[in-house]
């Protein structure tokens, strides 16, 4: 399995950041808290002066159900409906090294296919078709915008452009989708090719052990058998917090998975960071938030996040973190009371699942133009 160790990062163009070591075990967990803040607070005002990306695009991908008890940690305090539906972003990001190569990376390219075999999803494929009324349920829930493939083409990009691939957490995804595999999966006739030709994936070394050997508390939300005949060549493993190049950054932000780790990116319009550890700017500002329930469990509690809480291995750890993103974010131009926050999968803001609809929405973020034929 290739790792990034420093030696490895270097082979990539990228490098550790040494403004995070140890903070993440720092002891006890209030001054955990204390080291990571100041940690990402010192860390942001270097990577500002960095530089920025030359571009990036996010274009949604689909619309998949999720659970209102566990989008606000059990917060939503009026009845709803059980089931809302969260968008799914991929982002393509077009940078240079730190060698100066110029690199493509596409992050969050989830393959729908893919994710309905994840357990979760593939009971709720189950119980839906059981229910009188189950496809009418279906069509109000889910909603298909683009295949990766397909956005690529759109992009002017051809597989043999990207260099990395990315997900902030493995969590219903496949990695044979992506980066092909030697073996006939179920229900298909051929071994998968590679989505994107030659790309690596770049994933914590923790999330990839996760999906190896899964536990029984996590086993829902994998897909099983996703490395079956994948080669392990195709990870590029790294551990702790990386960044790619001027203005692109992997942030470890352990909690809602062990190895979950968040984009950071370097734009005219300052920082914006993006992962799953929410899934609405009412996660990371309770405080402003109109869906019922979200502010008042800030209040009562002094909780200045409300987590995405499908999986809670470790709560503090998802507190830190997101603290540890909120911290990075800027701004936002059109409305300073928001920060530069984009959910890797986002609350729809449908208006059928009001009140459960997010209080304000970026709706995607492009900077620069992408361009093929960069490597």
């Amino acid at each position: 399995m290739a790792t990034a160790g420093t030696g490895h990062l270097t082979g990539i163009g990228a490098r550790p950041i040494p403004e995070f070591d140890g903070v993440h075990d720092v002891w006890p967990r209030g001054e955990r808290l204390r080291a990571v803040r100041e940690a990402a607070a010192t860390y942001k005002e270097r990577f500002k002066a960095q530089g920025e990306v030359c571009a990036v695009k996010s274009v949604d991908i689909a619309a998949a159900p999720y659970p209102v008890k566990y989008a606000f940690h059990n917060a939503v305090s009026v009845p709803t409906l059980p089931l809302i539906s969260m968008i799914n972003r991929m982002l393509v990001v077009q940078y240079d090294d730190f060698d100066g190569r110029a690199r493509t990376l596409v992050f969050e390219p989830t393959v729908p296919d893919g994710s309905a075999q994840a357990p979760f999803y593939r009971n709720l494929q189950k119980l839906t078709d059981k229910v009188p009324g189950g496809k009418l349920l279906e069509r109000t829930i889910l909603r298909y915008y683009a295949e990766p493939g397909d956005v690529l083409r759109r992009l002017g990009l051809t597989p043999d452009d990207i260099d990395f691939c990315t997900f902030d957490h493995l969590h219903v995804q496949d990695p044979r989708m992506i980066l092909g595999s030697t073996e006939v999966v179920e229900g298909e006739s051929a071994p998968r090719k590679p989505l994107f030709g030659g790309a690596r994936m770049l994933v914590h070394s923790r999330e990839l052990a996760t999906l190896q050997c899964l536990h029984p508390m996590q086993w829902a939300w994998y897909v099983d058998g996703g490395l079956d005949g994948v080669d392990p060549e195709k990870f590029v493993t790294f551990d702790g917090d990386i960044e790619l190049g001027p203005g692109v950054a992997l942030l470890w932000t352990p909690g809602h998975t062990d190895g979950n780790h968040s984009l950071v990116l370097n734009t005219p319009d300052g920082v914006w960071v993006s992962s799953e550890n929410g899934i609405a700017l009412d996660n990371w500002q309770p405080e402003l938030s109109r869906i019922p329930g979200v502010r008042r469990y800030h209040e009562v509690f002094g909780r200045e996040i409300c987590p995405n809480a499908n999986t809670l291995e470790d709560s503090l750890d998802q507190y830190d973190s997101m603290v540890k993103e909120k911290t990075l974010a800027d701004r936002c131009k059109a409305d300073p009371r928001w920060l530069q926050i984009l959910p890797s999968s986002e609350l729809v803001p449908w208006k059928r699942f009001w009140p459960v609809v997010p209080t304000y929405v970026h709706g995607g973020i492009a900077y620069g133009e992408i361009k093929g034929g960069r490597r």
